[in-house]
């Protein structure tokens, strides 16, 4: 399955999560953006940081980056340079690859 459709179920999945009040969730899109008519890719934004976990979850007092892979997917160097920041900050970062791994990652952290 591709990652964008494994991220598109997660985050319907958060979503509801949120509505309940059970947690707070950001995506982050941190991509630049391509520049047709100077045909290259724009600098990301100022602040934005290459390998920042795909989505930000708040629950239970807890800051915790989920990083969406597909089956064979693996994190770039920029993206293990973010865990090791957040691991070291006291944070959470997981690589999960299906709406199952969110639900393990935040079953310790929200009701069901």
């Amino acid at each position: 399955m591709l990652e964008s459709k494994i991220q598109s179920g997660i985050i319907d999945y958060l979503n509801i999560l949120e509505k309940q009040g059970r947690l707070f969730f950001h995506r982050s899109n941190n991509n630049p953006v391509y520049d047709p008519v100077g045909k290259k890719f724009r600098s990301l934004a100022k602040g934005q940081k290459k390998g920042f976990p795909d989505i930000v979850v708040l629950a239970d007092k807890r800051f915790i980056g989920l990083e969406v892979k597909s089956e064979k997917g693996y994190q770039t160097k920029e993206q293990k340079e973010i865990e090791k920041s957040f691991l070291k900050q006291g944070f959470e970062y997981y690589v999960v690859r299906s709406i199952d791994d969110v639900k393990n990652v935040l079953g310790k952290y929200i009701a069901r």
